[in-house]
């Protein structure tokens, strides 16, 4: 299809390609920094397109194509950056892996990727041994590989950087037709929190509106943090935020928490986002000087609760908060410096979100349902689930893309995340958000991070188990952990199984691994506070009372 189309819902290629994008700010602002790495080192924006010309020229000489998947396996930095935009400067699909994936795992995503060429770390190859490789048939090592597979050519790291580094007019292997908005940018494999990764299908369009949807809180001037990883489209994200809005990124390998502060203030980080349990590790650190003088000042909190909008209000920065998944784009997003805990928000301009029943039959203000989405523009939504039409019906039937997270809305408007639809847990006729158990968990001294799940019981329905971590040089004790929650809780919530683990299983995003908990249980080291003696009973109210 042409470009020439008429409809101003559709973005223009200039404003969301990032081969078109790379090319207007390599000429309007050559010298302007892109991105800062740890080693202290930068790109520039005529630095960014001379790398990702380098490596479409490599790609190109092996045999890439425009519209060909390109599988790349490997950690935060700017070889993993440069093998990106390389592939996108292609017209290709860029299918990251996680680097985590081995075994059965590995082989599902690589089976699905329908990539032919890799390029990965050196260390990981040696795991693509005995394992099904199905359409893969060359590797690029970028750095020294330990092994590579019998049968699989492999190349070394000059295979990107094929020749003398391009002049600023060179555009590398020209284009079998331009790319368009709608183009496929990549596969992005979902987390599995709940089962078998997905292969999400994401158009530029789509990357683009989700990285602009906060256009609004950010300033030409900002750098961003890239602690998330990058085949994550959390990790994505600040890299197409730069190319989309302006700014700059620093690229950080992963998230550490006592190097944070140190980090922030020596790249210069204006603006970041804090996931998961981020801000809760951030906010029981002692403060600094680094702290004190951070240039940090605009933070992304998800959840949004008092312990995550602590730690903003102790620095002085700004805040909001979002709601997003690798399969839509920043749907509902907040006011600067929201109060209500737990919002995500209203739908930003363009989309459409409504909380409907098992029947997709929407419902009332307070109650619970699952949130549905839809865009007015095209292609601002996942384009489906690569090779697996049966998930792509169900998440997107009806017209409207199913979340399969339970949300409410409040009489204001305001939409709140409760739970994922499988994490909500079902015990003597009520419903209990995950979210709201471990909310009161975690306000416990001791406690680092909980992860809520249901055990079967005895009697029907679910039982409420917490997991806990304790903090770093202390002790949860499981007895004291339920007699602190009896007074915070309603009755049918208080945990009936507290687990102490040192550690949670989590994905590369910071996500609770919570299959993994529900697949061990009820372990030989589980307190069960029933066995214990302790009974929680339904608090009769009486009128006048």
């Amino acid at each position: 299809m042409s470009q020439a189309h008429t409809d101003p819902r559709v973005p223009k290629r200039e404003a969301v390609v990032f081969r078109d994008l790379i090319t207007r700010f390599a000429v309007e602002k050559p010298e302007t920094v892109f991105a800062v790495f740890e080693d202290g080192t930068s790109w520039t924006f005529r630095d960014l397109k001379a790398e990702a010309v380098h490596a479409a020229t490599g790609l190109a000489a092996l045999g890439v194509a425009q519209g060909d998947h390109v599988a790349s396996w490997q950690p935060n930095g700017p070889d993993a950056i440069r093998t990106w935009l390389g592939i996108n400067w292609l017209g290709a699909v860029y299918v990251p892996f996680n680097t985590a994936y081995r075994g059965l795992l590995l082989e599902h995503v690589i089976r699905l990727s329908d990539a032919k060429l890799i390029v990965a770390h050196g260390d990981l190859l040696p795991f693509l041994q005995g394992i099904g490789r199905h359409m893969l048939v060359q590797a690029v090592a970028l750095t020294d590989a330990a092994g590579c597979p019998e049968g699989l050519t492999l190349h070394g790291r000059d295979a990107l950087l094929p020749g003398d580094r391009p002049d600023a007019g060179d555009d590398g292997p020209p284009l079998a037709r331009p790319i368009e908005p709608w183009d496929t940018q990549s596969i992005i494999f979902t987390s599995g929190t709940t089962g078998p990764s997905k292969g999400v299908l994401s158009s530029y369009a789509q990357l683009a509106a989700m990285a602009s949807a906060f256009r609004r809180f950010f300033r030409a001037d900002d750098r961003a943090m890239m602690h998330l990883p990058i085949f994550h489209v959390a990790g994505m994200t600040p890299i197409t935020r730069a190319l989309v809005c302006g700014g700059s990124v620093a690229v950080l390998n992963r998230f550490r928490t006592d190097d944070f502060w140190p980090t922030v203030r020596r790249l210069g980080i204006t603006t970041c986002t804090m996931m998961g349990s981020i801000a809760s590790f951030l906010g029981k650190l002692p403060v600094t000087e680094d702290e004190r003088q951070t240039p940090l000042r605009l933070v992304l909190l998800a959840p949004l609760n008092e312990e995550t909008r602590g730690v903003a209000q102790r620095i002085g920065a700004s805040w909001f908060s979002t709601f997003n998944m690798s399969e839509i784009s920043s749907v509902l997003v907040t006011e600067a410096d929201p109060a209500k805990n737990g919002t995500c928000g209203r739908p930003r301009p363009g989309v459409e979100c409504r909380v409907v029943d098992a029947n997709d039959c929407e419902v009332g203000p307070g109650e619970v349902g699952e949130l549905v989405v839809r865009t007015d523009a095209p292609w601002e939504l996942a384009s489906g689930y690569h090779k697996n039409p049966e998930a792509t019906a169900k998440a997107w039937r009806n017209g409207w893309f199913h979340t399969g997270d339970a949300f409410r809305v409040d009489a204001d408007g305001d939409f709140f995340f409760l739970d994922r639809m499988k994490d909500s847990i079902r015990r003597r006729g009520e419903n209990i958000s995950s979210f709201e158990v471990e909310a009161e968990v975690n306000a416990h001294p001791d406690v680092q991070e909980t992860a809520a799940i249901a055990v079967p019981s005895e009697h029907g329905e679910d039982e409420v188990m917490v997991v806990v971590q304790p903090q770093p040089g202390r002790t949860v004790d499981p007895r004291q952990l339920v007699e602190y929650l009896v007074p915070r809780m309603a009755h049918f919530m208080v945990p009936r199984f507290v687990r102490v683990m040192e550690a949670l299983p989590k994905t590369e995003t910071h996500k609770v691994q919570k299959h993994k908990l529900r697949d061990e249980g009820i372990t030989g080291d589980t307190f069960d506070r029933e066995a214990a003696g302790i009974r929680v009973r339904r608090q009769d109210l009486r009128q006048g009372a």
